[in-house]
């Protein structure tokens, strides 16, 4: 029963007519969802709750209760809890004219309406251990006993007595909790989004991509590392997950590492280290930036224009370490007879760049993000009837829709579970206590405090999505930036990162998991490959916190000096880090050469003549040292 408790579910493939009852069901749901979205005038309450429930439906027949399960039989008390989710989501429904008039805490609610809101939080919850793991079903059980229990702790974290029809009042009958703003963006932006990445792939997008990266770096040293960094890259802007990431250009890369003579350890922390950046990466990026829009207010393509840079610079440590890595080990790249031609990967599948386009246009027209998946979705099937091989033909059309909603379980599952903690945190307000604790322990310091902000946001993010990750860390650490006067978008892209890169980092990287079963090797020691890897890309936040150049904002000339020193910067911290360049460099000059980036990365020009004598001390140390800090001179250079 405890391993019950601790176990995710099994996905489940129904064989025979039921599982393809369930597969029409699932493209149903991907139909309904882009007509709600895009199309309908029903009320956002409405459309939110019919998601929940259809999405919670479809959960109890996809995923098994524990490991365990059978995966190619629906098991009788799945089908129930199936039955019970679309039952308490025509409750809910059917009440929505009554929850929009009536005044909160001061109508009654029936003990029938008790009732269901009880087995909606039961529901929700077990969907969620099923879909996403224990951990963020902890937190989420967490933050519910805060809110009923709050009330007995002394000092500055009580807050006063919440009963349970208050909490079941806030929690279910408002769209402050549940039916908030993390669902509703997964029923409408994140949806349409994947249903975007799905149809691409689908019709060859992700193998475009991998020709296009294998044609630019394939033959250079460490080719097959190079290729899974542009890949992954180019593929998660649209598929905005670490995890899918992974497991989408992972299956390929990986195994092609290894073959070309890359430890399994290694070539596993370059696919996730690398993968972890495509949610970062415009014009899709993922999920959560969506959310970002939403909870900010500020238009998302303002967001993706600002994140444009730090997301390209993410890779800039990325790309060098691996080129540095393939140069220490004499590591060869792809024969040049294995690569497909420019012309050939072109006339293949150039036509996959313009639903790119036309995704980037609609965005920098003032589009709302709904019908910009729209045009985009639009833009694929269209160029997609242009070429025999790439037409999606009615099976492959019904597979797409049903995929989609498959691949979204998770997705609705960890927002849902946002929602209910968002509630809890706004009947409490315990965001703003959260801001006076990390202000205890930083002092006020500017830089203390985001360090802070930045290692509680790995904290909450370890074992969940990003957009859940996001979620939390929006709601209890962003009240901390805006008490630190730091503007709205960088703030909450400097949380955005972090939530990001809690994918990667040790002890709980949930994507490192996803490549440890391709690699077929320990999940902890690929995290901690990754880190290393990408660490560089950790120190990209702070940069563009301290000088807002990054995010597009200000002059042309300050824009392009702050990009290229901090380009220098993240390709000296990488040469530190890797410890090689042309050849191995002893421990003082590592040291220099990491100061030296960490200084370029400040952006300022009173540092830079320092970075720079900081970076040649370190060349003539290396030069001319004996590997301890000492400077000797042969008799022939005496000389």
């Amino acid at each position: 029963m405890l391993g019950l408790l601790f176990d995710t579910g099994a996905p489940r493939s129904p064989s025979g007519i039921v599982g393809q009852a369930v597969k029409v069901l699932a493209a149903a749901i991907t139909v309904w969802t882009v007509y709600a979205a895009a199309f309908s005038r029903a009320d956002t309450l409405s459309l939110t709750i019919t998601f929940l429930a259809l999405m919670l439906t479809l959960t109890f027949l996809l995923v098994g209760a524990s490991k365990r399960s059978d995966t190619a039989r629906i098991a009788v008390v799945d089908w129930l809890l199936a039955l019970a989710s679309a039952v308490v989501g025509a409750h809910f429904l059917a009440k929505t004219g009554e929850i929009s008039k009536r005044i909160t805490l001061l109508d009654p609610l029936s003990g029938w309406d008790i009732a269901m809101a009880t087995t909606m939080l039961l529901l929700t919850l077990e969907a969620v251990r099923r879909t996403v793991g224990f951990g963020l079903t902890a937190i989420v059980l967490l933050f519910l006993a805060y809110n009923l229990f709050g009330d007995r702790l002394d000092g500055a974290f009580g807050h006063g007595p919440i009963t349970y029809p208050h909490f079941v009042d806030i929690t279910f009958f408002t769209t402050d909790a549940l039916f908030g703003v993390p669902l509703r963006v997964a029923a409408t932006y994140a949806f349409l989004f994947v249903l975007f990445g799905t149809a691409l792939s689908k019709a060859g997008g992700a193998r475009f991509f991998y020709n296009i990266s294998a044609r630019l770096t394939g033959g250079s040293a460490g080719g097959p590392a190079k290729i899974a960094v542009i890949s992954s890259a180019l593929f998660g802007t649209i598929s905005g997950s670490p995890t899918s990431d992974v497991v989408t250009t992972g299956s390929v890369t990986i195994p092609m590492m290894k073959r070309m003579g890359y430890n399994p350890v290694y070539a596993g922390g370059v696919e996730v280290a690398a993968s972890a950046g495509g949610s970062l990466l415009p014009p899709v990026m993922g999920a959560a930036a969506f959310i970002m829009a939403e909870y900010t207010g500020v238009a998302y393509s303002e967001i993706a224009l600002s994140a444009l840079i730090p997301a390209i610079l993410f890779y800039v440590p990325i790309y060098t370490q691996v080129h540095l890595r393939a140069k220490r080990f004499n590591l060869a790249g792809i024969a040049r007879d294995d690569i497909p031609t420019f012309a050939a990967t072109m006339r293949d599948g150039g036509l996959f760049i313009v639903p790119l386009l036309v995704i980037t246009w609609a965005l920098l027209q003032g589009y709302t993000p709904t019908y910009t998946a729209v045009y985009g979705l639009a833009a694929i099937f269209l160029v997609c009837l242009l070429r025999k091989s790439t037409r999606l033909g009615p099976a492959a059309l019904f597979d797409v829709l049903a995929t989609t909603s498959i691949r979204m379980v998770a997705v609705a599952g960890a927002c849902a579970a946002a929602g209910l903690v968002i509630g809890g945190i706004t009947m409490t307000g315990l965001a703003s206590k959260f801001g006076g604790l990390v202000f205890l322990v930083s002092g006020s310091d500017v830089f203390v405090s985001l360090v802070v902000a930045a290692a509680l946001t790995l904290l909450l993010g370890m074992g969940m999505p990003t957009p859940s990750a996001y979620i939390l860390a929006a709601v209890l650490v962003s009240p901390v930036m805006r008490s630190l006067h730091i503007e709205t978008v960088a703030g909450h892209l400097f949380l955005l990162y972090f939530a990001v890169m809690s994918a990667l980092t040790p002890p709980v990287a949930v994507a490192a998991y996803a490549a440890s079963a391709i690699a077929g090797e320990n999940p902890l020691k690929i995290a901690v490959q990754s880190v290393q890897i990408a660490i560089g890309a950790f120190l990209i936040p702070f940069a563009f916190i301290f000088n807002d150049a990054l995010l597009m904002r200000g002059g042309v000339a300050g824009i392009v000096y702050a990009t290229a020193s901090a380009f220098a910067g993240l390709v000296v911290v990488a040469i530190a880090t890797e410890g090689y360049f042309r050849s191995r460099l002893a421990a003082l000059p590592r040291l220099l050469l990491l100061a030296a980036g960490i200084l370029l990365l400040w952006i300022d020009y009173w540092l830079l003549p320092i970075a720079i004598g900081a970076a040649a001390l370190a060349w003539l140390l290396q030069r001319f040292g004996d590997g301890n800090g000492k400077i000797v001179v042969s008799n022939n250079e005496a000389q």
